[in-house]
């Protein structure tokens, strides 16, 4: 099988992308929300905050990665967040997220970053897998905390 087609996502991607948004948040729980994956998502493209990268297959948008640049102090320097990574349950098995994170990977490094960063639920086996796989190492320094606001 040819590798996947990976690009940057285009403002011709929303309704695709956002389809894809909307069933990755579900995925991990979040009731399904058409419109608010769709906003989320134009919000992006419009404010050129994220890097959305999408995995094109025959049939569209396959799968994306929604990767946040962003600073670490004690990097003492730029970092990339990939925050999202998720493909389309048809469509797994044929390589595209490893796809997905070497684009990712390739365009963090052109960027100047000094690290790429992920975190996935603990449950969430296989994305572990795929990410250790990739040389991701599992960092066990620091506690994520979370305030709702």
């Amino acid at each position: 099988m040819p590798d996947p087609h990976i690009r940057l996502a285009i403002p011709a991607d929303l309704e695709a992308l956002a389809q894809l948004f909307n069933e990755y948040r579900q995925f991990y729980g979040c009731a399904g929300d058409p419109a608010l994956a769709r906003g989320f998502i134009a919000m992006r493209l419009h404010m050129q905050d994220a890097r959305l990268f999408v995995a094109v297959g025959e049939q569209g948008l396959a799968g994306f990665a929604q990767v946040y640049p962003s600073l670490s102090s004690l990097a003492a320097g730029p970092i990339w967040i990939l925050n999202d990574l998720f493909v389309a349950p048809g469509q797994r098995r044929q390589r595209l997220g490893k796809a997905l994170l070497h684009a990712v990977e390739v365009a963090a490094r052109a960027a100047g970053a000094l690290q790429l960063r992920v975190e996935t639920a603990p449950d969430n086996v296989a994305a572990q897998r795929l990410y250790q796989s990739q040389g991701f190492q599992r960092e066990m320094g620091f506690l994520q905390f979370v305030l709702r606001v």
